[in-house]
């Protein structure tokens, strides 16, 4: 009883509002059932705890399956960013466009440091639960898959391969017959009056982004103004902030099969580090990654 005495006395106290240091803060607040229902209810957490489930006995199974599952919240996050700044590039927005683009950024760096959580995956310990995935695989999720098409890199046929899916398809569809984030801000150069193609400004929205010699020449016009509060030019490095993460992330991804698994085969049948590689390669809003070297 006397071990446990001063506890039961600070409980006390805190409940009673009257436990505080000399001159420092107030005790944590005791709170009631209600208020812990409160949060629960809003933020959905016991129902968000109950989806760990490893399928063996691999301890560092749960780190790749809670890993994945932060990542997949981050996915619709960054998401909900950039429709946001496609949506305000389309109303002649820039400057909110470029607010949206920020908050992406402040996510996608989340994003990419997620990979930390599995730095110290060994090959042993993935081997250990890799079978557990079957053919499941990261290429396969469809809120990475409407990232993608936000950015350009856009695929029917990735579309089609969620039919068994009705969600998933439906959102995928939307996202790849409507114009990109990029197409956006190219669309909103042409209204500006800068010589952006007219096959850049109305296309086939399904069809992936295709580099183009007259969107160099107009991004060229927007870095050749280098006034203050040029908009268009604080939304050319916004997407360049935006396009860099996204490689960054690709590279992230690269360095962590590769540390985990090597040069196997992906568990989605993909070529596995080869693929990660290509992917990584590819510039994302490719006319301003050229005007670096070409102003």
């Amino acid at each position: 009883m006397a071990t446990t005495a001063p506890y039961e006395h600070g409980r006390s106290a805190a409940r009673d509002g009257a436990a505080e240091h000399d001159g420092g803060p107030a005790a944590c607040p005791v709170l009631g059932a209600d208020e812990a229902a409160a949060y629960t209810d809003y933020v959905h957490t016991e129902t968000l705890l109950s989806l760990q489930r490893p399928r063996t006995g691999e301890p560092a199974e749960l780190s790749f399956i809670i890993t994945t599952q932060v990542m997949e919240l981050l996915f619709t996050l960054i998401r909900s960013h950039w429709e946001h700044a496609r949506d305000a590039l389309e109303a002649d927005a820039p400057a909110a466009a470029v607010a949206a683009l920020r908050r992406g950024t402040g996510a996608q760096d989340v994003l990419a440091e997620s990979w930390g959580l599995l730095a110290t995956l060994t090959p042993a310990e993935f081997d250990r639960f890799r079978d557990a995935l079957g053919v499941a695989s990261g290429v396969q999720s469809a809120a990475y898959r409407r990232l993608e098409f936000l950015i350009g890199n856009k695929s029917a046929g990735m579309a089609r391969a969620h039919r068994d899916q009705p969600a998933a398809r439906t959102a995928l569809e939307q996202t790849l017959a409507e114009p990109g984030l990029y197409d956006a801000a190219l669309r909103l150069l042409h209204r500006r009056g800068l010589p952006v193609p007219a096959s850049a400004v109305e296309r086939d929205w399904r069809r992936p982004y295709t580099p183009d010699a007259g969107v160099r020449r107009a991004w060229g016009e927007v870095y050749a103004d280098e006034r203050p509060g040029n908009e268009l030019l604080q939304l050319a490095e916004a997407l360049m902030d935006t396009a860099e993460r996204v490689t960054r992330w690709r590279h992230r991804h690269l360095m962590a099969v590769k540390r985990a698994m090597g040069a196997k085969p992906g568990t989605g049948g993909s070529s596995g580090l080869d693929w990660l590689a290509r992917n990584a390669e590819q510039d994302v809003f490719p006319e301003l990654w050229w005007l670096r070297t070409g102003v």
